[in-house]
């Protein structure tokens, strides 16, 4: 019986979708296993410049149609960066390599299939208003990169206080207050070259901008970002030109969209080089950052690289040759070889209550300059002073002051706390108190206390927190 020319027309136009929907989910595994899930993906209709005057209307029509030029043609992905943030291949320097993307994820996350997330990809640094009393501070949401935003935070201090040319006296708090939107792109340029300065062993830096063109097509067994296949390397030998550089294209760094914060750890990584990273970690850590909460942290040693320009993974003072029990070490483990500008505290409740808050060394506790990074309960804030001889003369550590600033944009006014290390001991006021420890003894002043013991704190009118 001859079939009905309808049904036969009918199941060829099916058998015709079936075979298109098969070659569809053939790309789908190819976009999943190079990191471009086709349900994240955005397409974006190009945008439409206005026409010059005088332009020449199908002119404007080809500028607009244009495609992007490089080794890949894909589609618009969610937190890319925004076209005007990135460089020119024409600028110069070296292209990111297949080697160098594998060995950045791989020092970063011990693998390469992990990706930075939405919270680090958003990350940049954002200074309050300019000419405001918070204008020399810098916004830091809850996340991974805070630590990074932090010790870049008490660097820009360093620079607003005591080491920016001035014609007024440098060391008073006005020099946090009314400052210009032009000083605070000067401040950030300074803070992150004197970072990157450092991780250079002070003999160069490298500098990473993102570009519009890919560099390299991954293989399978690389998760692409979007973003680190378009890095180019700028490698500068004199710090001047560091900070001119970074000044020049400070947007890249502090515009949202920019991945600021992920850029700048790259150029951090890429200053030290991974050979000599691998060298400052020892057995106790393979890799920079590490999964909490369904986040990625910072760990021990990339805090020590960003305070010291070594990626020590601990804190204490030289290294450790000898276990607890005396017997020595296999290998030995690293520990912080030398004072940094900017010193480290460090307080966990958690870990007190387990018997494991690590001892800081005077390496960091008593940096060149009265300011210190501070691991509250995991969450990263600032003190400061404004009096540089506190670190030198023991009479000042009778009665002063410090400043307190924890990133965040619900602070409104730096808090100051006079500290006390001569009075009545902290305890004997909270002896017979009863209660939540946390309000007894807040964290802040515990942190405090792990450097001046027996510390009695004045907070000054400020209800306490942290």
């Amino acid at each position: 019986m001859e079939e009905d020319p309808d049904t036969v027309s009918r199941t060829a136009e099916l058998d015709d979708i079936l075979d298109q929907i098969s070659g569809l989910n053939k790309w789908r595994e190819i976009f999943n296993a190079r990191g471009m899930e086709l349900q994240h993906c955005i397409i974006t209709r190009p945008l439409e410049r206005p026409k010059a005057e005088g332009e020449d209307p199908e002119e404007a029509s080809t500028a607009t149609q244009q495609p992007q030029r490089g080794h890949l043609n894909l589609l618009t992905v969610p937190y890319s960066i925004p076209r005007a943030l990135a460089v020119s291949p024409s600028l110069g320097g070296l292209a990111v390599t297949p080697d160098l993307a594998v060995n950045l994820r791989r020092i970063l996350f011990g693998n390469t299939f992990h990706v930075f997330n939405y919270e680090w990809k958003k990350s940049f640094f954002k200074f309050r208003d300019p000419y405001s009393e918070m204008s020399y501070a810098l916004e830091a949401e809850r996340g991974g990169a805070r630590a990074i935003q932090m010790v870049v935070q008490a660097h820009v201090i360093k620079y607003l206080l005591f080491t920016r040319q001035t014609s007024s006296d440098p060391y008073t708090l006005q020099s946090l207050s009314e400052v210009s939107e032009k000083e605070q792109d000067r401040a950030l340029a300074a803070a992150m070259t004197d970072i990157l300065w450092a991780a250079g062993e002070e003999r160069n830096a490298t500098v990473v901008l993102v570009t519009s063109e890919y560099c390299f097509t991954p293989h399978l067994d690389y998760k692409l970002d979007n973003f680190t296949e378009r890095l180019q390397l700028f490698t500068l030998n004199r710090k001047e030109e560091v900070w001119q550089f970074i000044y020049e294209h400070i947007l890249c760094y502090k515009e949202e969209g920019s991945h600021g914060v992920i850029l700048f750890l790259y150029s951090l990584i890429c200053s030290r080089t991974i050979n000599r990273l691998r060298e400052d970690l020892d057995i106790t850590t393979s890799h920079l950052l590490h999964l909490s909460l369904g986040n990625f942290v910072c760990r021990q040693a990339l805090l020590n690289l960003l305070l010291t320009g070594r990626a020590s993974p601990n804190v204490f003072n030289g290294a450790l040759q000898h276990g607890d029990d005396g017997r020595p070490l296999e290998q030995p483990l690293h520990g912080v070889l030398g004072r940094s500008d900017v010193g480290y505290l460090h307080w966990s409740r958690e870990e007190v209550e387990r018997g494991r808050l690590p001892a800081v060394g005077s390496m960091l506790k008593t940096p060149k300059w009265p300011i210190w990074v501070s691991n509250i309960n995991g969450t990263y804030s600032v003190f400061f002073s404004h009096n540089p001889p506190l670190l030198s003369d023991w009479k000042m550590e009778h009665l002063f002051s410090l400043n307190f600033y924890n990133g965040q944009p619900s602070q409104q006014r730096t808090a100051l706390l006079t500290i006390h290390t001569h009075s009545h001991h902290w305890e004997a006021g909270n002896k017979d108190s009863v209660g939540d420890p946390e309000r007894r003894f807040p964290s802040v002043e515990m942190t405090i206390r792990t450097k001046w013991e027996g510390a009695v704190i004045d907070w000054n009118g400020t209800v306490p927190f942290f």
